[in-house]
């Protein structure tokens, strides 16, 4: 094919979560010459910090100095809690792999799509034997004071262990840390230590037993050739020749990716020339590359929708202390177990390992009601009559090993739209900002269950600062913002997670999810991209194809 090897990679793929790492592995199985491009590091067990006071090993704030994976954004309407690393996401979620409900298919803009209830559990069923999810088998104190709880608010039959990623080793390993050959993969894949329920998930798996994307999907897709480029961030997606990103005469089309890299101190960039594109940033991630192309003319025709539709997950960021407990609550796996308070709400338990008290510095008192006068109140009347046990209660060390984070979700909707734009106090560069209706945050049907359960428990229920103060709740499934549609007025790809308006443009991440799942949404992330790559050709009739197009173009 004429101008064929002024490419260097059929796709370009850009962020290796849970939609880059299916995608690589799909693609280099298709016969496709694959190149990742991921902005974080890659991580090893030993590499990880040894709690979270660990800053910059832990955070990513590069413009400060951290190079870790876990990264807080503040908005006007939300915080949002994400991972940057080779993997994704999956280096410090908390290995929650669920399917939604089913009425998530027929609400959004992908609702008529597809025939989403036929289609969608086969690939699931693929997302979850490749990712090894399982039913919990460390629970752990935590997990049982969710359920003593759940029996003191009348909802005890919804208990359940959760369905996790992580490798627990034989039926008779009841304590973990043995290591096993590669128990997923004939022998393909990499050997594993079975999961000491060290509580250490989302400050990352020192044991090696988290099934990360390094260990499937992107380990997979390394041994059928694809490329990882570690610590390069895309800058610019410009394509090449015509702005959408079509043939020309000849047979030329694609893009040029324009990257930034950092190795051992110093930046270099580079261009990899592709004839597709894959955004796989994340939600944030992509919308803000989409963003600044159309900023700067590189892709002119994308959908007047991108920003649009942005989701929460309708979370909230809540929880229980119990200041001296004799148990250690920080011991199991990061979300262990689940209840359900009513059809829409669900609430998780989740933990830190031992000494991870970082997070403590996000939390306070609930306050008697959800405004900040009530907060202020509850918190001066602790004071006045207790003030040993209040500062106590406040004060981060021991958090995790005494805490309980009730991590809540709701199907219920409501969305933001995101811009880029050039805030008054930093004109410098554009950034994202969020516009619209202040969300709810606070779910009541979740703070009445804290203080209930509370109460019958011994524990004093806590809630977020951001929530509290500013009235910003917290979420760590940014989802939306390039959503699935059926026309471009509506969303910025179609039913394949094409992009409207350019050729070989694709999206695979939380981006294109357009309804609140309600539950974590990884595992989704994952069967849409198993899906979407599923009706891409193998390279050669797609070859075959491109020869035939660039024939008839010539004559």
């Amino acid at each position: 094919m004429r101008g064929m090897h002024a490419y260097e990679v059929d796709y370009a793929i850009i962020g290796s979560g849970f939609g880059g790492a299916v995608a690589a592995l799909r693609l280099a199985e298709k016969g496709y010459r694959v190149v990742v491009l991921e902005q974080g590091r890659h991580w090893r067990p030993e590499d990880f910090p040894a709690t979270s006071w660990h800053w910059r090993r832990w955070l990513w704030h590069p413009a400060l100095g951290c190079q870790g994976f876990f990264s807080l954004r503040l908005f006007r309407h939300v915080v949002v809690l994400h991972g940057n690393a080779v993997g994704g996401g999956s280096i410090t979620y908390a290995n929650t792999l669920l399917v939604p409900p089913a009425e998530v298919w027929t609400q959004g803009s992908w609702a008529a799509l597809d025939d989403w209830a036929r289609v969608m559990p086969g690939h699931y069923a693929t997302a979850q034997r490749m990712l090894g999810v399982t039913r919990n088998r460390r629970a752990a104190a935590a997990d049982e004071r969710l359920r003593a709880m759940a029996e003191a608010c009348d909802v005890a039959d919804s208990w359940q262990l959760t369905d996790v990623g992580v490798f627990f080793g034989d039926d008779a390993d009841d304590t973990g840390g043995r290591l096993y050959p590669d128990p997923y993969f004939g022998g393909e894949g990499p050997a594993r230590t079975s999961c000491t329920g060290c509580g250490a998930c989302m400050v990352g798996c020192r044991v090696g037993a988290k099934n990360t994307l390094d260990r499937n999907y992107l380990y997979l897709a390394q041994r059928r050739g694809a490329e990882l480029r570690a610590q390069t961030r895309v800058t610019r997606i410009v394509p090449l020749p015509a702005p959408d990103g079509s043939a020309a005469p000849g047979g030329q089309y694609g893009y040029a990716v324009h990257t930034v890299g950092s190795d051992g101190g110093t930046r270099q960039r580079a261009i990899v020339r592709a004839r597709a594109v894959v955004c796989a940033a994340g939600s944030l991630g992509t919308q803000a590359l989409l963003m600044e192309a159309r900023r700067r003319g590189d892709l002119p025709f994308l959908s007047p929708a991108l920003g649009r539709h942005v989701r929460t997950n309708a979370e909230s960021l809540i929880g229980i202390r119990w200041p001296g407990c004799a148990e250690d609550l920080s011991r199991g796996v990061a979300i262990g177990s689940k209840i359900r308070l009513d059809a829409y709400t669900t609430v998780e338990a989740t933990r830190y390992p031992a000494g991870s008290d970082a997070m403590a510095l996000l939390s306070t008192v609930m306050g008697r009601n959800d405004t900040r006068l009530g907060w202020l109140a509850t918190l001066v009347q602790r004071l006045v009559r207790h003030p040993q046990a209040t500062a106590r209660l406040l004060w981060p060390g021991r958090w995790a090993r005494e805490s309980m984070i009730l991590l809540c979700m709701q199907t219920l909707d409501g969305t933001l739209t995101l811009r880029w734009e050039r805030p008054w106090w930093w004109p410098f560069v554009p950034r994202l900002r969020s516009h619209g209706a202040p969300l709810p945050h606070t779910i009541a049907v979740v703070q009445a269950f804290a203080r209930r359960a509370a109460a019958a428990t011994g524990g004093v229920p806590m809630a977020s600062l951001p929530e509290v103060l500013f009235h910003i709740p917290m979420t760590a499934h940014c989802l939306g913002g390039a959503v699935m549609a059926a026309h471009p007025d509506a969303g910025v790809c179609d039913a394949q997670q094409r992009v409207f308006g350019q050729h070989n443009l694709y999206i695979m991440d939380g981006s294109v999810i357009a309804a609140n799942l309600g539950v974590n949404p990884s595992l989704t992330i994952a069967a849409l991209a198993e899906r979407a790559c599923s009706l891409i050709p193998p390279a050669h009739t797609a070859h075959a194809a491109n020869a035939h197009a660039a024939a008839e173009s010539a004559v």
